[in-house]
């Protein structure tokens, strides 16, 4: 299923999203148009993406959104106060991923990027507790490897280890009501 997608969290992420979100609905996807807001939008849904405004200070175009799905694919670990975003997203669904935290591995920093890089990197748990702390409830989740084609001891573990974590969350009703 989606073979045509060259990368495995792409066919993964975008089996998720139809499983859960449908094409008729609005999508604020976090961060500047990218190769997976593109897939979406050649899958028919319609999509809209922040401005590369650093969404740890400027929230703003996420609380006046009228997307019915916030998607933050592979975003939040790169922001110091990932919370502030979450709670503010007034839409009822939300799909995200975050590469996971690799014991055997150094947090992700680009040599060459000051802004590629990985303030965070969760454990599953961890990622649960954020969103729920911000008012979300887990209804589905997934997580797979990713293996790379190095030889060594890390990519070896790179092929049972679970590197990438998706959720879908909803807010349930009573905090619609009353939070926003």
């Amino acid at each position: 299923m989606y073979a045509h997608y060259p990368e495995k969290r792409y066919r993964n992420t975008l089996e998720f999203l139809k499983k859960h979100i449908s094409a008729d609905e609005r999508i604020l996807d976090l961060g500047v148009p990218n190769p997976f807001s593109e897939i979406m939008i050649q899958e028919g849904y319609t999509v809209l993406n922040t401005r590369g405004e650093d969404l740890d200070l400027e929230l703003d175009h996420i609380r006046k959104t009228d997307a019915t799905v916030v998607t933050a694919f592979e975003i939040l670990e790169h922001l110091v106060a990932p919370f502030n975003v979450l709670r503010d997203i007034p839409s009822d669904k939300i799909l995200a991923s975050i590469p996971l935290r690799l014991w055997f591995a150094s947090a992700y920093r680009s040599k060459t990027d000051p802004w590629d890089r990985h303030y965070h990197e969760f454990e599953d748990w961890q990622f649960d507790w954020l969103l729920e702390k911000a008012g979300w409830e887990i209804k589905d989740r997934m997580q797979w490897a990713h293996p790379v084609g190095k030889i060594g001891i890390r990519p070896l573990l790179r092929r049972f280890t679970p590197r990438y974590y998706l959720i879908y969350a909803e807010r349930p009703q009573s905090v619609n009501s009353t939070s926003r």
